[in-house]
């Protein structure tokens, strides 16, 4: 989880830390549910989210390159490349567990 450092505005989460929360946020889905990048964002930072959502949205196209998510839109699986507008994460099986330090 989030070691608060991208809770205070201005700060920039690091790259271990959204991995850390897209992997938490997605472990918590029934099967077969999606999680909103904002939902992501927002368990970060609870001012200023929105600035986060590209940084969400980047880690998260690289954990769908690893397998361990899907990017969806309108419930149909999209490239992250290619997706426009809202999106959803849904876990793959190989979803990898939040890292510890």
């Amino acid at each position: 989880m989030p070691d608060g450092t991208a809770e205070r505005p201005g700060t920039q989460p690091t790259e271990r830390e959204l991995r850390n929360a897209i992997r938490a946020r997605l472990a918590r889905c029934a099967p077969g549910a999606t999680a909103c990048p904002s939902e992501v964002a927002r368990a970060l930072r609870t001012e200023g989210w929105r600035e986060l959502m590209a940084p969400v949205r980047a880690v998260a196209a690289r954990l769908a390159e690893a397998g361990e998510l899907e990017f969806t839109s309108s419930g149909a699986v999209v490239d992250p490349a290619a997706a426009r507008g809202p999106v959803r994460l849904r876990p793959t099986p190989r979803l990898g567990p939040p890292e510890h330090r």
